[in-house]
């Protein structure tokens, strides 16, 4: 990706007003240098199919109690690197729970389950690219028990796809938190393009909570 400005998220969504809710109408800049990097799927996607994956990821059917954690919002818009919105894509997110655990077999983690945390959502975009999602901030985990040093600061995975463009895979990042500087996967994008990947909270005025918004480019294959 060319440029070494850095390239901040403030400045691909202004100031959105939370009253637009997705932002329908904010503008797109379209330059190529503007798709969003892509990242390592991570070894926890989930293989076992769930009997729950929609979009509200802190409450279970059947289940009384809601996932442990900050309940958060994230909200977006998925397009080419032409500015065409993208309807109809596919979502797929998948996280860690407040502890710093996966839902999966073979997550090593000693960290606690949640049984009420959903962990993974699938969902297609709107008329408009939109997307919308409920969940819990994923918590940070050590990588000793992968056999190696430092920690995993707090991310959600994302997947993406949709026919004329080339699958994305990716991280999302939260503003301010401390173990991001030493992060060795969000150390692999260029230095330039990192803001791109980490998102600043707001507060959503319909509900009260943090929200996070992380718009999606994918790069055209015509």
């Amino acid at each position: 990706m060319a440029g070494s400005r850095r390239i901040s998220r403030r400045d691909l969504t202004g100031k959105l007003g939370l009253a637009m809710g997705l932002g329908l109408s904010a503008p797109r800049l379209m330059a190529s240098s503007l798709l969003t990097p892509s990242q390592v799927e991570g070894p926890f996607h989930p293989i076992e199919p769930q009997e729950d994956t929609d979009m509200d990821l802190t409450i279970l059917p059947g289940h009384s109690s809601p996932a442990t954690g900050e309940v958060i919002l994230v909200r977006g818009r998925v397009f080419d690197n032409r500015g065409t919105p993208l309807a109809n894509a596919l979502v797929d997110v998948w996280q860690a729970n407040h502890h710093g655990r996966y839902s999966h077999a073979e997550d090593p983690n000693t960290a606690p389950l949640d049984p009420n945390f959903q962990g993974w959502g699938l969902l297609n975009t709107g008329a408009s690219g939109e997307y919308a999602f409920k969940t819990i901030k994923p918590g940070p985990y050590p990588l000793s028990f992968l056999g190696e040093n430092g920690w995993r600061c707090r991310h959600i995975h994302f997947k993406v796809s949709s026919p004329g463009v080339r699958d994305l895979m990716t991280q999302m990042y939260f503003r301010g938190d401390p173990l991001i500087e030493q992060d060795l996967e969000i150390a692999k994008v260029p230095e330039a393009n990192r803001d791109l990947l980490i998102c600043d909270a707001v507060t959503d005025e319909a509900s009260g909570l943090p929200l996070y918004r992380f718009d999606l480019t994918l790069e055209s294959l015509s």
